[in-house]
């Protein structure tokens, strides 16, 4: 395939950004295939970061951010996220305008939020953009849970590129591991205005320079499926989340109730839990489970030492296995 992905594939991810969220995109200059949006993170902050450059992101945060800020010699400023009473994920808007300073490159948005499965809000984006305007940086969007926002959250997915000023300073990435159930075939995209996707090309080339030659057919075929898939993709991961939802609580774990992705953080305070990395280590031993400890995706760790992720893209009868071992936790 070129070095940008196969046409047709540029074609169908620029179609399914104007089907489902009006943007409108040149499949020849403002598209780029990568190796997952795990390459398209890379190579846009690479592109777009000198040593010294200060990025502004939300923690806790996807682990190859961190790693991708350190490779091209920028500085993070994290803004934490922290559970209100409800559960759910907010931030101080004070922290986030002290975030910005005289050498802010970009905002590195996800959302949904790995791993918090929050949904930002209309409000908090239309802050972020004007953020983005006042200081004149770009900001770069994760979106690729984009279609994994449930039917009860407060409020629906909301690209950032699609804010007013916001389309030529934004980069998009997405992938079609999440939305398809195919992680393992790492066929992400990058899409925004054409002189930032032709830096994130160039970059790109000496990194994979392509990939997943023959299944990006497949995933050009896969974006123009119904609307009926999507939303049963959708439907189904939310009857198991709340089969996980319940089955935590039933444990004793506090749980806070995600908006989407399929993720589900827990707190562990109620069954004694101290520090997460500890109680993860030990989880296995004492009951055949597996957790991830949040804390290590904090650069405060101190913020989620108290928290552990679940995840909830599994068999039904896997959910339920899981759930019934760690209720011997009490």
């Amino acid at each position: 395939p070129p070095l940008a992905g196969i046409p047709a594939l540029r074609q169908a991810v620029a179609a399914h950004e104007e089907r489902f969220w009006g943007l409108t995109r040149d499949p020849d200059t403002e598209v780029a295939v990568t190796a997952g949006a795990t390459e398209a993170i890379a190579a846009t902050i690479l592109a777009l970061c000198e040593a010294g450059d200060e990025v502004v992101c939300f923690e806790p945060y996807y682990d190859s951010y961190a790693a991708s800020i350190t490779l091209a010699g920028a500085v993070r400023r994290p803004v934490t996220l922290r559970p209100g009473a409800d559960g759910q994920y907010t931030f101080d808007e004070g922290e986030l305008r002290a975030a910005f300073g005289p050498r802010t490159r970009l905002v590195l948005l996800n959302t949904p939020h790995n791993p918090t499965g929050k949904v930002f809000t209309a409000e908090e984006l239309a802050l972020v953009a004007r953020l983005c305007r006042e200081h004149d940086v770009y900001a770069v969007t994760d979106e690729v849970y984009e279609h994994l926002v449930f039917t009860d959250a407060a409020s629906p997915h909301t690209p950032l590129a699609s804010l007013p000023g916001m389309r030529e300073r934004t980069l998009r990435i997405s992938s079609a591991g999440k939305t398809f159930s195919c992680t393992g075939w790492k066929v992400g995209w990058a899409t925004g205005p054409a002189p930032l996707v032709s830096a994130v090309l160039r970059v790109k080339q000496f990194l994979t320079f392509v990939n997943a030659g023959p299944l990006q057919p497949a995933v050009a075929v896969a974006l123009g499926l119904p609307d009926a898939y999507f939303t049963a993709f959708r439907d189904g991961l939310q009857a198991r989340r709340d089969r996980l939802l319940a089955g935590l609580t039933d444990a004793g774990f506090e749980v806070l109730p995600p908006a989407g992705t399929y993720f589900v953080t827990a707190d562990i305070t109620p069954l004694g839990g101290k520090d997460g990395v500890e109680f993860c280590r030990a989880l296995p031993e004492r009951c055949g489970v597996v957790a991830v400890p949040t804390q290590v995706f904090y650069d405060h760790q101190e913020q989620g030492r108290h928290l552990i992720r679940f995840a909830f893209c599994k068999r039904e009868e896997v959910i339920d296995e899981a759930a019934r071992r760690l209720r011997t936790l009490a």
